[in-house]
């Protein structure tokens, strides 16, 4: 059974913890179950994501359990992470000083036979902190409350010849603000990105060689929105737009190629097209943008490896202003870099870097084809004093910008602490 692959692009997945989002999975998936307990104290600089700083010092408390079954044809694992976060400074402002995430992962894996095996995982993220949520991927900035992420993806292979196979995907994304109550003049989180994202796909793949694997394949995806609430308003028409003016459809088509290098380093792309009408707003216009998805896997010796990415698709935006014909923001295109390094200095100490930059394009409205970049860093070394005892050391960079005005920031992030684990 395949063991689960957790991306370290930040556009892919959540994680849960102060540096957790720039380090490599350190679960372990060998042992049958596993408990682990992470105390930290910080300081971050900017802890409201603003262009008005705000810093705090602070700790974290992070207790986590994970679950791994291996039966004859079938694996069944499990994983849940709770974070606390406490911020001193706005325990003296009168704010509520704490904040709290819970991530959740679920998966199984099951062999109907040696040419059909199914695939389902779900990842349930809570959190307001965009560097702790892939709800980041839409807005970079803070939002207060329990914001909830959930994906499901489910695939179906199929090997119909020794050198021809088939694979039947579906992921369905939900995502959940509590702010809401938005008006026109002044839209919520949930009016502007409370919505259903749901992609059906087929790909058809040829074996080239023991070490090459060919394909093309095509997806279909629809985006509802469903905070049901005004969003902007068109002085020329006196039309109100609502959150659903934004549904869309798109179409992918792509080729690839998965091949094996050598034994430790293996790569993945996939390039095609992606076409998105929406159908909600006969004022916008479609959009036809290249569509990609590639990664690059080193694995240079025991517990050392480099990984390297890139995405390229349309994604949502919490920016919805109106231009001078009427016009709202309908997403963003995005192209996504990442990479990572994981190395350990010596027998105990590991070093890990990762990085991430997304750079953005807005599609119509006010800020149409003008751009956001949205830089990460981070940097952490940890020390194991034995298998089940260690101390971490680290420092976290982002760096936003835009176009809309008021919402680019610098945020720094430095972190000490502990972690037993059983």
């Amino acid at each position: 059974m395949k063991k689960i692959f957790v991306s370290l692009g930040l556009a892919a997945a959540g994680t849960v913890g102060l540096h957790a989002a720039y380090a490599p999975d350190s679960w372990d998936n060998s042992k049958l179950w596993s408990l682990s307990a992470t105390l930290r104290g910080f300081y971050d600089d900017n802890y409201l994501t603003s262009s008005k700083k705000q810093g705090s010092f602070g700790f974290e408390a992070s207790p986590s359990f994970s679950l791994n079954m291996p039966l004859q044809q079938t694996e069944i694992g499990l994983r849940y992470a709770y974070g606390l976060y406490f911020y001193q400074t706005r325990q003296n402002g009168g704010q509520n000083p704490v904040d709290q995430t819970h991530q959740f992962d679920l998966w199984l894996d099951h062999a109907f036979t040696s040419r059909w095996q199914a695939r389902v995982e779900d990842t349930l993220m809570v959190a307001q902190d965009p560097g702790l949520t892939a709800v980041g991927t839409a807005t970079p900035q803070r939002v207060e409350g329990n914001n909830i992420a959930n994906t499901v993806n489910a695939s179906l292979h199929s090997d119909w010849t020794r050198e021809f196979s088939t694979e039947l995907s579906y992921q369905n994304s939900f995502y959940d603000y509590e702010n809401s109550g938005g008006t026109a003049a002044n839209p919520s989180y949930a009016g502007l990105l409370n919505r259903v994202e749901q992609i059906i796909g087929l790909e058809l793949q040829w074996a080239v060689s023991t070490t090459t694997t060919a394909l093309v394949g095509y997806r279909f995806g629809q985006v509802n929105f469903t905070g049901n609430e005004q969003i902007a308003f068109d002085p020329i028409t006196a039309k109100f737009y609502y959150s659903d003016s934004r549904d869309n459809r798109s179409q992918y088509g792509f080729v690839g190629v998965q091949h094996e290098f050598l034994e430790n380093l293996k790569g993945s792309a996939n390039v095609g097209v992606q076409y998105t009408t929406y159908y909600n707003d006969p004022s916008a216009t479609s959009s036809l943008g290249p569509y990609a998805d590639a990664s690059l896997i080193y694995t240079y010796a025991a517990g050392s490896y480099a990984q390297l990415g890139v995405t390229q698709s349309r994604n949502a935006t919490d920016t919805v202003q109106v231009d001078s014909q009427g016009h709202i923001t309908q997403d963003q295109e995005s192209t996504v870099v990442y990479g990572s390094i994981n190395h350990p200095l010596t027998p105990k100490l590991m070093g890990s870097v990762v990085g991430h930059y997304q750079y953005s394009v807005y599609h119509n409205g006010q800020f149409n084809s003008q751009s956001a970049d949205f830089y990460n860093l981070g940097l952490n070394l940890s020390y194991a004093f034995n298998r089940h005892f260690s101390s971490d050391i680290g420092y976290n960079f982002d760096w936003y910008t835009t176009a809309v005005p008021g919402q680019d920031y610098t945020r720094n992030r430095i972190y000490m602490g502990v972690t037993a684990t059983y």
